[in-house]
């Protein structure tokens, strides 16, 4: 027996909001549902393979559980930083109850809510009949929430020219994602501890140990009534520090479980569950209807994708009619993409007439993990025969001819390698790539050729800087990294010589990107580098690439953006991104 997780599309007032349904075996069903209430922003990003842990051991208990995204956030319609969002999600979290119980008859429900999530879920559940409560490293004032996202995004910017962007109307932007100025006045006004009614009958607050906080929360709520039990526990820095290392808090989702084994009582009759088709109609903005769904791509149900397409069938003069884009994961995200941006692309591209496939590979977002692998990697072996697949049903399904791979940073590099290795693509739009030739075994903290080819410049920058030398002086410096990339520098511009003189003599050298790129030129495939301005895949395509770049001509175009992060987390330059690339879309 196991859970059963089926994606689903719910309505909240003039949105469509996306979910998870994750169904219990049949003979341990309960009567007793848990909706999931995610944090915000980056946080949501890093927690999503935690929230999905906490879905499925939830529902292996018994429980029926969805998860879902906001409006705006996620695959859910809606554009972010619109209007009063608290006010919005907390409406979205009332629709996600109704459809619970619509969708599987259960008769008691519970919210789960982690960080700003538990906060919302506390405002929702005492007016919307929730039986309990559980908030994960729950946010329980409004005002030092949105003091400590300013700090975090004033740290996060990383050059002057992020600094100088300031967002327009009050609006607060943190890594990439936007608080309207009626959110944050919203969240000014609110203090849990203020209430003056249990926000449930029951509740467990589980706090994090790092920096615990909510105690005095636990005691008001217990004071007021509720039966309230509080824990401090290890997991939440791990689970949100970076979505690629991301790690699961196994003591707070045991912790969980075992609290909601004696809430959610004995098994009931199996009630037959009720999930709608998964797909959802949206206008653009020209009026222009899209349908999007959710699909498995494999007769496993392994592979996971969204795909955004014309609900009509694309005329000859619109510019995408016949073409289709898979997008691939930007790292560890999953099919949304660093900060939303794909969600934002697929549905202006599918407004032209694109086909456009957002695909988890296996192992991320939410995509099964194969035998015997590890899950959450960012160069999994298995990626060619994932994007294979997902070419294949576009063609099958949509019947596109015209392809084209898209990704940022290790997505990029799936595209690459997936073209140079012979699949019927036609374009590949590359955004900071950051190697080029993976080797299996390695792990993001070994020395990575981009380190090697950039940072000999940050370090002639900084050796007349004298803190450099004060750091230097107090052990601070790990010299002998230093080293390593200074002498793999020096054999990397010896190499990229001597790979420029083979191609000459038409001698192919193992791993030459150079050879590679006039090969997939003299093929046909255009080929788009998109780069932040610093980032160390640009200079890395000069060093490995050589004189092929520029041999190649107007098939293998490079542009470069100012004032970005890694991940254009900034608004403008994440704008003018999405611009160029809608621009390099084949037509």
């Amino acid at each position: 027996m196991s859970v059963i997780a089926t994606p689903s599309y719910f309505r909240s007032g003039s949105e469509t909001l996306f979910g998870w349904l994750h169904q219990p075996p049949a003979a341990l069903r309960t009567d007793a549902g848990l909706v999931i209430c995610k944090p915000f922003g980056y946080e949501a990003i890093c927690a999503h393979g935690s929230l999905r842990a906490f879905a499925d051991a939830c529902a292996a208990i018994g429980v029926t559980v969805l998860r879902f995204d906001y409006a705006g956030t996620g695959d859910s319609s809606g554009a972010e930083g619109s209007a009063d969002q608290i006010a919005q999600w907390c409406e979205d979290i009332r629709a996600a109850i109704e459809a619970l119980r619509r969708m599987s008859a259960v008769k008691r429900v519970a919210l789960l809510g982690m960080r700003l999530g538990a906060l919302l879920a506390s405002q929702v559940a005492s007016r919307s009949g929730a039986a309990a409560l559980i908030a994960v490293a729950p946010v329980t004032n409004g005002r030092r929430y949105v003091r400590e996202l300013r700090a975090y995004q004033a740290t996060a910017q990383a050059t002057p020219a992020q600094s100088a962007v300031e967002p327009q109307g009050g609006v607060l932007e943190v890594t990439g994602f936007s608080l309207s100025a009626a959110s944050v006045a919203s969240l000014m006004r609110t203090d849990l501890l203020a209430a003056t009614m249990p926000a449930a009958p029951r509740a467990l607050i589980l706090d994090r140990s790092d920096l615990p906080g909510a105690k005095p929360w636990a005691d008001a709520l217990h004071g007021l009534g509720a039966d309230v039990r509080y824990r401090s526990l290890p997991g939440y820095p791990d689970m949100v520090a970076t979505p690629h290392a991301a790690q699961t808090p196994q003591a707070m989702i045991s912790a969980t479980v075992e609290w909601l084994t004696h809430w959610a009582g004995p098994a009931m009759p199996a009630t037959p569950t009720l999930v709608p088709e998964p797909s959802m109609r949206l206008a653009a903005e020209d009026g222009f209807a899209l349908t999007e769904r959710a699909v498995f791509i494999d007769e496993q149900r392994t592979l996971f994708a969204i795909v955004t397409a014309p609900s009509a069938p694309a005329g000859p003069a619109m510019a995408g009619a016949g073409y289709g884009v898979v997008m691939l994961n930007g790292g560890a995200t999953s099919h949304i993409g660093p900060n939303r941006m794909y969600v934002e692309l697929a549905r202006r591209w599918a407004a032209r007439g694109y086909v456009v496939l957002r695909l988890d590979l296996a192992g991320l977002g939410d995509s099964a993990t194969r035998p015997g692998r590890s899950g959450n990697e960012v160069y999994p072996p298995g990626a060619f025969d994932d994007i294979a697949r997902a070419i294949e049903y576009l063609r099958g399904a949509y019947g596109v001819e015209n392809i084209t791979l898209a990704g940022l940073c290790a997505g990029a590099y799936h595209a690459l390698r997936s073209a140079t290795s012979g699949l019927p693509v036609n374009t590949v739009l590359l955004v900071n790539p950051l190697t080029f030739y993976w080797k299996q075994g390695s792990t993001l903290n070994d020395l990575q050729i981009s380190e090697v080819v950039r940072n000999p410049g940050l370090y002639a920058e900084r050796i007349l800087v004298g803190k450099a030398w004060m750091r230097v002086l107090r052990g601070r410096v790990n010299l002998a990294r230093v080293a390593m990339v200074l002498l793999r520098r020096a054999w990397l511009a010896l190499d990229s010589s001597l790979r420029d003189l083979a191609r000459l003599l038409h001698i192919r050298l193992p791993q030459d990107l150079g050879w590679d790129l006039q090969s997939l030129a003299a093929r046909g495939v255009r080929i788009v580098f998109l780069f932040a301005r610093g980032d160390g895949g640009a200079d890395l395509l000069r060093v490995q690439g050589g004189s092929a770049v520029k041999a190649i001509g107007d098939r293998c175009r490079i542009h470069t953006i100012d004032g970005a992060d890694h991940v254009f987390s900034q608004r403008a330059p994440r704008q003018q991104l999405l611009q160029l690339l809608s621009s390099e879309l084949p037509r």
